[in-house]
């Protein structure tokens, strides 16, 4: 074997520490993520700025814009990953599929629509009406969604999209659903949510029998 140069030792150093540097950077980025999507939740589009969200996450503004240039980056970024992130714990219930519990499968994916994502989401689609330069990468970023919790939904409750009418209930037990994350909005819609849910539950039972 060589001896072991100077040269060789600093290339060990430097990789070393390059893996820790990469590590932080990458919890730093999901740190902004995470707290962009909360602060849209509670403030709104207005309230949330490029220092209001670094400072939840605990960095500096010019650490933030340098994983995010500008705020239409840093928030359409955020909702698609927690977008991500809840898809991914959704089909994380059914590992097995849905088992034809299709009650549990409504129930989850109206959970999509009443939570702090969907709050979150909701300012940004209300901004991006009003604001040119974000609009086209919200409605790309909402078409994407779209599409991925459609794909969720006939996965978990084995829907054959062929047979007439079934994508259209599919699609119209999403369309429900975001209906029940507005009311729940201004308040608890728990109540009536539940017998929506049930009912959603039978009509799928009937649409998607063999």
């Amino acid at each position: 074997m060589g001896a072991v140069t100077a040269d060789d030792s600093v290339e060990r150093v430097d990789r070393a520490d390059r893996v820790p540097k990469q590590d932080r950077s990458r919890a730093t980025r999901q740190r902004l993520l995470e707290a962009a999507v909360a602060c849209l939740a509670e403030h709104g589009w207005a309230g949330s700025t490029v220092s209001v969200v670094a400072e939840r996450a605990g960095v500096s503004r010019g650490a933030a814009q340098h994983h995010f240039p500008t705020r239409e980056d840093l928030f359409t970024a955020a909702v698609e990953y927690v977008a991500e992130e809840r898809s991914t714990a959704i089909r994380a219930l059914f590992p097995q599929g849905s088992a034809g519990d299709r009650r549990a499968v409504v129930s989850a994916l109206v959970d999509l629509y009443t939570g702090p994502l969907f709050r979150a989401a909701l300012h940004l689609w209300v901004a991006a009406s009003n604001e040119d330069q974000l609009r086209p990468r919200v409605t790309e970023l909402e078409a994407r969604v779209g599409r991925e919790t459609h794909r969720i939904a006939v996965d978990l409750l084995a829907a054959d999209e062929s047979r007439p009418g079934v994508r259209e209930t599919v699609q119209g037990l999403l369309d429900m659903s975001r209906g029940l994350g507005l009311a729940n909005l201004l308040t608890d819609d728990g109540g009536r949510r539940e017998g929506v849910v049930a009912q959603w539950a039978e009509i799928l039972d009937q649409v998607l029998k063999d």
